[in-house]
């Protein structure tokens, strides 16, 4: 069962709201940032951005009397020492997470292998831009949003330069959406080549294949920019991939955050930060993917 878990890798800063120790890190260096977390290492943090989705992936293993199905890894800059506190908030939420890495300001991207991780999810931009140039699959998780009531995890993904490569929207940056369109009708019976968090969805759908489809604890969504007739392209790459997407939303250049609200997303990752902020506008966490021509040359 091992091989099929989902392991999930997060930072401390994506976990919990860690503003007022980062301020002092960045204001007043290492040292009294160390000082700081020991001297309030009894006091819980509070939720931060990736908190209720964490906390839904870890209630997936409830409904599964088995092997657990997912696992949350902990990737943390922090030393062991100031890493107490985190899992001192850890333990006070009761999150069933035991296994770390605390890298002591090293960025901790180099242990994602090691663990197994199909998606490391941080606060540090730079930690997750180095992710991705080494292959794995990475987001920066950029807002929160209040938690989804319903117990089900629903994901949301954005197509080109997140599930599939950037071939396609290169085509669209370069020469328009004339010649865009063009080519995917051209080239609609060749799967598209595989983006950095198709093998994320790919353990998603692993576990969804273990409920039936009605009970299972995870909904998933293709939110894309995309509309016909580039929509063809995308369902045959699906199904060549093997991999079922419950819901596929074409919508030809409308803003997503509406009909992220709609889906009722407890995440959305694109590579594109205007998205991102689309769906912050309407409560729905976001994280972005800083990967493909879109992000060439930005910081």
């Amino acid at each position: 069962m091992d091989n099929q878990k989902l392991v999930v890798a997060v930072s401390s800063r994506a976990l919990f709201n860690l503003d007022e120790s980062h301020t002092i890190f960045e204001t007043q260096g290492k040292e009294a940032f160390c000082r700081y977390q020991i001297e309030h290492e009894n006091e819980i943090l509070p939720p931060g951005f990736g908190f209720s989705l964490v906390k839904k992936f870890l209630d997936i293993n409830k409904a599964f009397p088995g092997a657990p199905l997912v696992e949350i890894i902990l990737l943390s800059q922090n030393s062991a020492d100031t890493g107490l506190r985190i899992f001192n908030s850890i333990n006070h939420y009761d999150l069933a997470i035991s296994r770390a890495a605390f890298t002591s300001g090293v960025s901790p991207y180099e242990y994602i292998p090691a663990f197994g991780a199909h998606l490391f999810l941080s606060a540090n931009g730079e930690d997750v831009r180095k992710a991705l140039a080494a292959g794995y699959a990475a987001a920066t998780i950029v807002s929160g949003a209040v938690a989804n009531p319903s117990p089900q995890l629903r994901i949301a993904f954005d197509g080109d330069a997140v599930l599939f490569s950037d071939e396609s929207e290169r085509i669209y940056q370069q020469h328009g959406l004339a010649a865009f369109a063009a080519n995917e009708r051209n080239e609609a019976h060749k799967p598209l080549s595989d983006g950095p968090l198709k093998e994320f969805l790919s353990a998603l759908h692993r576990i969804q294949t273990h409920f039936d489809q009605e009970l299972s604890p995870i909904r998933t969504a293709l939110v894309t920019a995309r509309a016909a007739p580039a929509h063809e392209r995308v369902v045959r790459t699906l199904r060549a991939w093997g991999i079922r997407i419950d819901e596929a939303l074409f919508l030809g250049g409308m803003p997503k955050g509406a009909f992220l609200k709609a889906f009722g997303a407890d995440i959305f990752f694109d590579d594109q930060k205007g998205h991102c902020d689309s769906a912050e506008s309407h409560q729905i966490a976001a994280a972005h993917v800083p990967h493909g021509v879109t992000n060439q040359n930005r910081p």
